[in-house]
């Protein structure tokens, strides 16, 4: 009866051990497939993460290769005249009297210098009297951060091929946004207001608009300004002299016209006559306006605009 005994014993616990190891077997299973699981998630984690920094590596390069910002070939836009091409001229070949401005289209300084002599630089032009050479340079870019200064400067050189600068250089200043506000940083804008000059907004100027044709050109002309070491925005040269910047003779658009009247021998008045004229618009060097009656940028405006007008590199 106790072999009978032992012998069930010895059934039930080799059973017992049988079902214990096949317990812990499976339990090392679970915990070697567990195991294989998180391998091959973390793995596959491993591998998205790889996939992503090497998207956001061509992604980055490819952005840094964009048109708009590559420094791609230097391209003048038709007809730029002067030393490298930099320069935009407006008026006639056999005018007497050169005037050179140096402008940024964002730059409040530059817009109350245009809205002050713009009439009077265009009638001297229309009289052959007077050749402008236009430089664009992109120093509140540099200072308030953003594009704007460049984009509208490619757009001006787009719309130079299209033989309409003059009157979009115009709108431009016309429309000026706030210096902050980097509007003409958004190509949609500039195309908007080539929608202000009749047959300017065509696929050709779009498309140099869009591809930023003249950015490498605009940038090269910012050197030759920062290279120059001159003042600020606007800088007015007239044959060669810097006629903005006296404040003790502050010019005026009489004083201008009757520079260049003597100039061409047309027996125009003196300077100093056209200065005591009753009612005249004179801008000083800082840019602001005084008795004209047009907007003037304030000192929030001309006066830090040129004060911050130094070349940036």
């Amino acid at each position: 009866m106790s072999e009978k005994t032992d012998g069930a014993n010895r059934d039930a616990t080799t059973k017992r051990s049988a079902r214990e190891r096949l317990q812990q077997e499976r339990e090392r299973q679970k915990t070697r497939d567990k195991r294989r699981r998180t391998l091959v998630v973390s793995a596959a984690v491993v591998g998205v993460l790889g996939l992503a920094a090497v998207v956001g590596l061509i992604a980055a390069n490819a952005g840094s290769g964009s048109k708009s910002d590559k420094a791609g070939p230097v391209v003048a836009p038709s007809g730029a005249t002067g030393k490298d091409a930099l320069a935009i001229q407006n008026g006639k070949d056999g005018a007497k009297s050169q005037l050179t401005i140096w402008e940024d289209f964002r730059c409040p300084a530059c817009k109350a210098f245009e809205t002050n002599y713009r009439d009077t630089i265009h009638d001297l032009e229309a009289k052959g009297l007077l050749k402008t050479d236009y430089h664009i340079v992109t120093l509140i870019d540099g200072n308030m951060g953003g594009s704007g200064s460049l984009k509208a400067a490619n757009a001006a050189a787009c719309a130079q091929d299209a033989g309409k600068f003059a009157a979009y250089h115009d709108v431009l200043f016309q429309n000026q946004p706030e210096e902050t506000d980097d509007a003409y940083g958004k190509n949609a804008k500039l195309l908007e207001l080539a929608g202000k000059v009749d047959g300017l907004d065509t696929p050709a100027f779009r498309s140099c608009v869009e591809d930023g044709t003249h950015n490498s050109w605009v940038a090269k002309s910012h050197g030759a300004f920062a290279a120059g070491k001159f003042r600020g925005t606007p800088t007015i040269l007239l044959d060669g002299k810097d006629i903005f910047s006296d404040q003790a003779d502050p010019l005026t658009p009489q004083k201008l016209k009757a520079k260049v009247e003597a100039a061409a021998g047309g027996g125009a008045v003196s300077p100093s006559a056209s200065a005591s004229a009753s009612g005249s618009g004179s801008t000083s060097s800082s840019g602001s306006v005084k008795g004209s009656g047009k907007a003037s940028p304030g000192p929030s405006g001309s006066a830090k605009a040129l004060s911050r007008g130094a070349a940036q590199d």
